[in-house]
């Protein structure tokens, strides 16, 4: 028995090959392609292709080719009725049994697309050609939306007594176009209604870009009707189950990493409006897992752009809390907040394409920053309140599917929480300069010179001991060549210092051309000089000041390159990232 080409093509069109093959085959991305080494011959040279954009394999060792179904039978050995149902399982689709209830579900589903394909066509001509509509044309233009936009999104317009039902009803019968969702009966004047009327209707298409449920607008300021509403669920819509516009956005997939998820139907009509097209929206309900999986599916970064008002804060709020347990490694879910009272519809129209992508970069907050953000403004300083306060950052971490993620998520937690709580963290958050001991000395004279930073304090007497003891540096140029400073001028000086010594040839002091004026801030401010002062010179003693100082700028440039991790930490969530900032935190007890 044949798979109808429908389901099958579904299934194609849920599926990017790369994430199919990615299963079996490690891939890396090479222009519109990814390549990997062939699973059908041992080799160590890449020859095996992916390209998602034309829906195929192709490996150059074995010339094997084909689609995602020919790659599952091929690598797992599977018949193809067999692979149909594995992939409609990772699809999350129900599989087909061939059952006379999936006959009639069949034949259902086709009535369905027609009725649905029809009455689109209809009210799409009606808006476009129909004089009586000219209210409607006035409304889009206001909110600056011409004919391209109507025609790329089959926008439409239904009057207030439409009559499309009689026609429709020739063809179908009343038990079929009520379960469509488009009409309602009115017991009351005995009268089938259609539920869109006096109604902009956008067009809600299944992923393979067939119309399935509208969304509608009315154009009038009307206290007794709602701004928007959905078609109801029926058998073959789902709201939870379905995004405005992703059968276009998805087709982006191969040239952008991210989405935009906003929260209207005129939000991605005006961002597609100025040549924003990686858009899609939410059909009135709380964001489900099901949503956020079929975006991973074609994308790496969902960001999420609810309106900029208490309302969209609540609700984007409630899509972090339950997205977050999809998180994924190499997947991220970001949130960007607009100012108060602007949605991505307003903003892009006031600001333009290039302000908006440039303010998204600025602005747009990790899934785990954000949920932090909002619980410690809840916060007040007293243990009842931070013991909740972390129980509630655990328990959200805890939700996560993926353990490595969520390992990584509650490091972040409680490492921001440890930086609320000094003083039950003393041994991880002493900083730099109080684990100094070799200026303990010098600290009344640090009062006296506060506008400089302790870091230029070290490499003055770095650059102090160094221009009082060239000879003995010169021997010894190894210890102290590869010191790194961060000043930029004293940097400049350390290398002038370093650059003669390695001449070779006597130098003393005069050799140098420095600025006078810098020259006597090292001599005022350099701390070590009040060590050094009436002692007489120990080249051991100096050496061993030197060990010190060195060390000093080590574990500064060591808290730098921790924070610099932290931060990058907190936005990727890799696992390199965090390998590399836990040694380094290792590195910094050590030292």
């Amino acid at each position: 028995m044949k798979y109808p080409k429908e389901y099958l093509d579904e299934i194609k069109t849920r599926l990017k090959v790369s994430s199919v093959v990615s299963k079996v085959v490690a891939l890396k991305k090479r222009g519109k392609e990814f390549v990997g080494l062939s699973p059908f011959k041992n080799e160590k040279t890449p020859s095996f292709t992916v390209n998602d954009e034309k829906e195929f394999y192709h490996c150059f060792a074995t010339s094997e080719h084909g689609n995602i179904f020919d790659f599952v039978m091929k690598t797992q050995n599977l018949r193809f009725g067999e692979a149909v149902k594995y992939l409609a399982n990772i699809a999350g689709m129900q599989p087909y049994l061939f059952t006379k209830q999936d006959e009639e579900r069949e034949k259902k589903w086709k009535e369905y697309l027609l009725i649905y394909s029809k009455y689109v066509d209809f009210y799409h001509d009606e808006l476009l050609k129909n004089e009586k509509y000219s209210n409607a044309r006035d409304y889009l233009k206001n909110r600056l939306l011409g004919k391209d936009e109507v025609k790329k999104f089959k926008i439409g317009f239904i009057e207030r007594n439409p009559s499309f039902f009689n026609k429709l009803k020739k063809e179908f019968s009343e038990k079929t176009l009520l379960e469509s969702g488009l009409f309602y009966f009115d017991e009351k004047k005995n009268v089938y209604l259609e539920r869109f009327r006096g109604r902009l209707i956008f067009p809600i298409n299944n992923i393979s870009g067939q119309p399935i449920a509208l969304g509608g607008r009315i154009i009038e300021n009307l206290d007794y009707l709602a701004k928007y509403i959905n078609s109801p669920e029926t058998t073959f819509f789902k709201k939870g189950s379905n995004l405005y516009n992703l059968d276009s956005a998805r087709k982006l997939s191969n040239k952008l990493d991210h989405i935009f998820l906003v929260e209207g139907y005129m939000d991605v009509v005006g961002l597609s409006k100025n040549g924003i097209d990686n858009a899609v929206a939410n059909l009135g309900t709380s964001l489900t897992d099901k949503q956020i999986l079929t975006l991973n599916q074609f994308f790496d970064d969902i960001i999420i752009c609810f309106d900029g008002d208490e309302s969209g804060y609540k609700a984007a709020l409630r899509a972090a809390e339950n997205s977050i347990k999809e998180l994924k490694p190499e997947k991220q879910i970001s949130f960007l907040f607009l100012p108060n009272k602007e949605d991505p519809d307003s903003f892009v129209n006031k600001n333009g394409k290039k302000y908006f992508l440039d303010f998204t970069k600025q602005n747009k907050l990790s899934i785990h920053q954000f949920i932090f953000g909002h619980y410690k403004k809840q916060t007040e300083n007293n243990p009842s309140s931070m013991a909740i306060f972390e129980k509630k950052l655990r328990s959200i971490a805890n939700t996560i599917k993926d353990n490595f993620i969520k390992k990584y998520v509650l490091e972040y937690f409680l490492g921001k929480i440890a930086q609320l709580t000094p003083y039950s963290n003393l041994n991880n958050n002493k900083s730099l300069f109080k684990k100094a001991k070799s200026l303990d000395l010098t600290k009344k004279f640090f009062n006296e010179s506060q506008s400089i930073s302790g870091v230029e304090l070290k490499e003055f007497s770095l650059l102090y001991l160094l221009l009082n003891n060239l000879s003995l540096f010169q021997l010894n140029i190894h210890l102290v060549e590869n010191i790194k400073l961060f000043t930029e001028i004293n940097k400049q000086i350390f290398n002038s210092i370093i650059d003669k010594l390695k001449l070779n040839e006597p130098i003393d002091i005069e050799n140098f051309k420095f600025d006078k004026q810098l020259l006597d801030k090292i001599n005022k401010f350099a701390p070590i000089k009040h060590i050094l002062k009436n002692k007489p010179k120990n080249e051991t003693q100096i050496i061993e000041l030197l060990d010190d100082i060195s060390k000093d700028l080590f574990n500064y440039g060591l808290e730098l390159r921790i924070q610099e991790l932290e931060s990058k930490f907190s936005k990727d969530m890799k696992e390199t990232t965090f390998n590399e900032l836990k040694e380094l935190k290792n590195e910094r007890k050590i030292n």
